[in-house]
């Protein structure tokens, strides 16, 4: 059982005690608090977006949150087709796949290591382009401004059609 704090007022004097529960509400609510300032912070730029995609990404070493986390950074467009494609991979392999698990940590490597974000804005558009030390270490990615700030909007190939066989007593 814990014990629970005494505040000590200007004057020197002990006053009553302080419940630890009493404490720990407030601190709970600042740390959460303070979690929705950060989300909000790297999505508030596209240059941020950028930013935090690239560190969500090297953490992800087969985690399952750590590919959500960097999922959630993507526009919706590029959440459709990661979906549509887990969604065609589930359905061949009989295997329920999940569509951030469609990123794939090992397929993920930095050409350079950044070194500047800069974004050009056109509206509800941005193109980050990305700079490391030499001249030629540059990419640039767009990015899309959602309800809930700005998102990586990744270009995937389009999935082609579903092919079926014909049937012999067609």
């Amino acid at each position: 059982m814990s014990r629970p704090s005494r505040a000590v007022r200007l004057d020197g004097a002990a006053s009553r005690p302080i419940p630890r529960r009493a404490l720990l509400v407030p601190a709970t609510t600042l740390s959460l608090q303070l979690a929705a300032c950060s989300s909000r912070a790297h999505s508030s730029t596209p240059e941020g977006v950028v930013r935090e995609f690239v560190e969500r990404m090297r953490r992800v070493q087969g985690d399952p949150a750590d590919a959500k986390a960097a999922y959630e950074l993507l526009s919706k467009n590029a959440q459709a087709n990661l979906k549509a494609r887990a969604e065609r991979y589930s359905a061949a392999s009989g295997k329920a796949i999940a569509p951030e698990a469609m990123i794939v940590p090992s397929l993920f490597f930095l050409r350079f290591e950044p070194q500047r974000y800069r974004a050009r804005i056109s509206g509800g558009y941005a193109l980050v382009e990305v700079q490391g030390l030499l001249p030629e270490e540059r990419a640039q990615i767009q990015c899309v401004l959602e309800e809930d700030g700005w998102r990586l909007d990744l270009q995937m190939p389009p999935l082609p059609p579903i092919q079926t066989r014909p049937r012999e007593n067609e």
